[in-house]
């Protein structure tokens, strides 16, 4: 057992003796007015006394029997202490108040104060206080206890959650990076005039992935920026056959977003769809941000066979649906593979972001 002193739980027992006093200093203000002041002064004496003493038995004496259950000698020796302390020493408490003056001994029957006509009454009136005591600094206790486990649990759930999305970040930016070096490459190994231009968009891009996606939101308006970089830097690729579309509808520019969160579906737009068009390949791309909902529409040309339109996610889409779990409450990805074009479309409504 530790019997090091948590100066943090005996501050939390001294707020519940507060609260405890405060009720007996109500009970005596409605049914001893008259004498309220020297009653508030034996409460306050008395609670000092259960205070530290259903700290002990709560925080040493229960948690010792519960580990040590096979000492039951000693275990009902603890017990029979307690009794001891919170009968008898309760009573000697009270006469060594009186003795420093700060405990006034009230015994006119006209008043009230007959529960000290005798030891046997006295002392039953103190055992009493003291089981009122622990009944209530029990389910203080075990109240704090739950509260402290929810909140200890909730925080567990958020630094989990916390690190599968910055391990999935860390998926996904590689992943962003080695698909546009390739389209680099392609451009290098074919000797193409476009491919220093290439190289200094996808500085652009490295830059914004190292300077702006640290935080936990940036501005729609640097989303919309660093998909506009993507697409030039895509367009590069291609000759005047590829068409692409790109409008937006945002009343905010400001509202905040997760960095790279629409990305994945622009580069997959490119990477199994445009790449794989033998004859007129296009991207149509739509965003929408009114009120908090955002929709996000991306179009392109495909030619899946039909005999294979079930849509298998790469690692780009499952980790954005991922993120998406995380993030929010409330959207929707759906990705729909026709015989001539490829849809994805999703929805959030910004205001559940969690």
């Amino acid at each position: 057992m530790n019997l090091t002193f948590d100066k943090e739980r005996f501050l939390v027992y001294v707020r519940i003796g507060a609260l405890f006093l405060c009720l007996w200093l109500f009970s005596e203000l409605v049914n001893n007015c008259d004498t309220f002041v020297p009653r508030a002064w034996n409460n306050l004496w008395r609670c000092a006394y259960v205070t530290v003493l259903n700290f002990i038995l709560f925080e040493y004496t229960l948690p010792y029997f519960r580990l040590r259950w096979k000492r039951i000698l000693v275990g009902f020796l603890l017990v029979w202490v307690h009794l001891m302390l919170y009968s008898f020493g309760l009573y000697a408490w009270r006469l060594f108040g009186i003795s420093l003056h700060i405990y006034t001994s009230l015994i006119d029957y006209s008043i009230g104060e007959r529960d000290y006509s005798s030891f046997e009454r006295g002392l039953s009136t103190q055992m009493g206080y003291s089981a009122g005591s622990i009944l209530f600094f029990g389910i203080c206790q075990h109240i704090y206890v739950y509260y402290k486990l929810r909140q200890a649990a909730q925080q567990l759930r958020i630094e989990k959650q916390q690190a599968e999305l910055n391990y999935l970040k860390s998926q996904t930016n590689p992943h962003f990076l080695f698909n546009t070096l390739n389209n680099i490459y392609a451009l290098s190994r074919d000797k193409s005039d476009r491919a220093p231009e290439s190289i200094l968009r996808l500085s652009k891009i490295l830059r914004f992935m190292l300077y702006e996606t640290s935080g936990a939101y940036i501005p729609i308006e640097q989303e919309l920026k660093i998909i506009n970089d993507y697409i030039a830097l895509e367009q590069l690729r291609y000759d005047e056959s590829l068409r692409v579309n790109f409008s937006y509808d945002v009343e905010d520019q400001r509202q905040s977003l997760p960095p790279l969160l629409l990305i994945p579906l622009v580069e997959n737009a490119f990477k199994h769809g445009v790449s794989e068009t033998r004859g007129e390949p296009y991207v149509d791309i739509h965003l929408s941000v009114r009120q908090r909902q955002l929709d996000f529409v991306v179009k392109n040309s495909s030619e899946a066979n039909p005999d294979e339109r079930g849509v298998k996610e790469n690692i780009g889409l499952s980790n954005l649906r991922r993120q998406l779990e995380i993030l929010y409450t409330d959207y929707k990805l759906s990705v729909v593979q026709g015989t001539a074009e490829f849809t994805a479309t999703l929805h959030i409504n910004l205001a559940s972001y969690v």
